[in-house]
This record gives structure tokens, C-alpha cells and sequence, in this order.
């Protein structure tokens, strides 16, 4: 197969393009090249490492949503939630004396799982309509109480005084953003790894199959609803860890950091790059924090037209966002070249 097709393709059609067993897990040769160009922007743009940073992190907490609904077809609209549970833990933490980034990372992680694990009883038990409100009405109830907890969060003026200490204890984050990038590179990738392995093992099967086919997968012994809750519970500590991140690298925390706006900019971003694919939801966030900056530069007003208009080319051109759309042009490309080489 194409290695371009393997990169586009979701682990879904990757099992269904072997007939039997699990998804190979060997990494494609453009797979390794994706994962260069992170690095190749440390050397070669030194002067955008702060918004670099910024978008690791959100394509680390992009992944955490295409995990729930991409897999298992969760439609949430509270995850930035869990974002702001995990930005606020590492950011108190860090503003009461414990500036230590990597268990506080953890501690946002742990954090953010307790919350996801106890809403979602809730969640899982509806279908798309009422896990849609439910995980909105999750998401304001927590912005709201940030804002009425002003004596803890800050309200609206946010979170300051956060301190950080040195990154094992030797590399310290500096303000051309360095140290904060290598950081959120190496933490998105670990993480990408471990969910990987997971959409590609048999519970991220399983989660495939409860997304096709719900009232089927109980006939072969899957609990459907457990599943459920272990999926959601882990795609809140993965968004735990981008909060965490996030108020480490720049030290502070806004009450944004919980906000709707957050949330649904989320789902743009996996439209754009298309759900249930892992890569789809890197490249949608980077696009989408590219295009931003881009447009806010030249037009600081009405950048969000642009925006909307892009949106809206991606979901009427390519079904299955950037991905989809590039893998049916490679698809339509390889059958011409078949065809002509068939007549010739």
C-alpha cells in the first residue's frame, strides 16, 4: 500500500485492509517524516517556538476529543472541561510552591481523569443529542464555578503567580520558548504513541465496533457501557496533560481555558483534519492556529469569515477533512492509472 494511504488511513480501514488479526504497527516512512518537521521547525524557525509550543499542545488536546469521538463516537462539547481542570491543578500547584513540571503534569492528568470518570456515567448513558448537552452543561457548570471561585482561580483576571521550576531540574523556560517546546513536543509524542497503540489494540477495536454497531457488540461479550467510560475517562486525562502543559509554558491561566469557545474551535479542528485518524487531528489543529494567525495579521476583524469559509470548503470538497480529502484524491489518482494503463 501507498505509505501516504497508511498515514491518511484510520486504524478502522487499516484492519479491514488486512482481513484478519490487529493493525499492523510497524511506522511508515511518512509517518517518520511527519514527525520530523516538528524538529526541523526547532532549528530552522527559532522565532515562532512560543507558538509552536501553543500548537503542540493544542493538537495534543485535539487528539484527546478524536480519541472519544473519532474511536467511539462521543460528540462532546465541554472537553475544554477537563482542558481547564488539568491547566488549573498544574498551574495552582505551581502558584502554592510546587513548580516541578512533570508531576504536576501528572497531577493535572490524575485530576482531570477523576472528572471525566465521574461525569461519565452521565454521558455515555444517551445518544448523540443528549451527550451533546450533557457534556455542554459540564463544561459551563465548570467555567462558572472558576469564575464564582475567584479567590482560588483568579475569576476573570486569571491564575497568576505561577512559578515554574526547571525541567529536570537543569533546563530552566526561557522566554524564546526552548525549553517549553521541546517540552510540549516530546510530551505529544509520547502520548501519541501510547493512544496509537491503543486505537490499534484489541479495546481500541472494540471501540470501533461500539461506534458501527452499539447493540451488536454485547452479543459477543463486550461491555459496551464500561468501555465507554474507560474511553472517555482517558481521553479527560489526555486533555488534563494539554491543560497542564499549557499553563507550565506560559505560566499563567485564564478563566478561557474552560470555555465554550474552546471547545467548539475543538471540533473545527477535527473537521478540518478529519476524526478517527490520530494524524487528522494534529494537522486540523495546526492548520486551524496557522490560518488564525495568519488572518487575525492581515485582517483583525473579520478573520473569522476566512475561517468559516474554510471550513466550509473542507466539509463540502473533502469529506473526511484534509485526510479524507487527500486520500480519495489518491484513491481517484491510482484508479485513472489503472484504467489507462488497463486500456493501454
Amino acid at each position: 500500500m501507498n505509505v501516504l494511504q497508511q498515514l491518511m488511513r484510520s486504524p478502522q480501514a487499516a484492519a479491514h485492509t488486512q482481513g484478519h488479526g490487529l493493525p499492523n504497527g510497524r511506522w511508515s516512512p511518512l509517518e517518520l517524516v511527519f514527525w520530523c518537521v516538528p524538529v526541523a521547525v526547532f532549528f530552522l524557525l527559532p522565532d515562532y517556538l512560543v507558538f509552536g509550543s501553543q500548537v503542540l499542545i493544542v493538537g495534543l488536546f485535539a487528539l484527546s476529543l478524536d480519541l472519544v469521538l473519532g474511536c467511539a463516537g462521543i460528540v462532546s462539547l465541554g472537553h475544554a472541561g477537563f482542558f481547564g481542570l488539568g491547566a488549573y491543578t498544574a498551574g495552582l500547584l505551581a502558584a502554592h510552591g510546587w513548580g516541578e513540571p512533570l508531576t504536576g503534569l501528572v497531577a493535572g492528568a490524575i485530576v482531570a481523569a477523576l472528572g471525566g470518570f465521574c461525569v461519565s456515567f452521565l454521558v455515555v448513558r444517551g445518544q448523540d443529542l443528549t451527550r451533546l448537552m450533557v457534556t455542554l452543561g459540564i463544561g459551563l457548570m465548570l467555567y462558572e464555578a472558576a469564575n464564582k471561585m475567584a479567590f482560588l482561580t483568579g475569576g476573570v483576571d486569571g491564575l497568576s503567580g505561577v512559578t515554574m521550576g526547571n525541567l529536570l531540574g537543569t533546563f530552566a523556560f526561557d522566554l524564546e520558548g526552548r525549553t517549553a517546546y521541546v517540552y510540549s513536543l516530546v510530551v505529544l509524542f509520547l502520548v501519541f504513541v501510547l493512544l496509537r497503540r491503543l486505537v490499534r489494540s484489541p479495546f481500541g477495536l472494540s471501540l470501533r465496533g461500539i461506534q458501527q454497531g452499539p447493540k451488536r457488540m454485547p452479543a459477543i461479550g463486550a461491555d459496551v457501557r464500561m468501555r465507554l467510560v474507560a474511553a472517555f475517562t482517558v481521553s479527560a486525562a489526555i486533555a488534563g496533560v494539554a491543560g497542564g502543559l499549557l499553563a507550565q509554558t506560559t505560566q499563567f491561566v485564564g478563566l478561557d481555558s474552560l470555555g465554550f469557545s474552546r471547545s467548539a474551535e475543538l471540533l473545527i479542528m477535527l473537521v478540518l483534519g478529519g476524526t478517527g485518524r490520530l494524524y487528522g487531528a494534529l494537522i486540523g489543529a495546526a492548520v486551524f492556529m496557522v490560518a488564525q494567525d495568519v488572518l487575525a495579521g492581515i485582517n483583525p476583524v473579520y478573520w473569522q469569515f476566512w475561517i468559516g469559509l474554510l471550513l466550509m470548503v473542507i466539509v463540502l470538497f473533502a469529506r473526511g477533512g484534509i485526510l479524507g480529502g487527500l486520500e480519495a484524491a489518491v484513491s481517484a489518482i491510482q484508479a485513472w492509472r489503472a484504467r489507462n494503463g488497463g486500456a493501454a
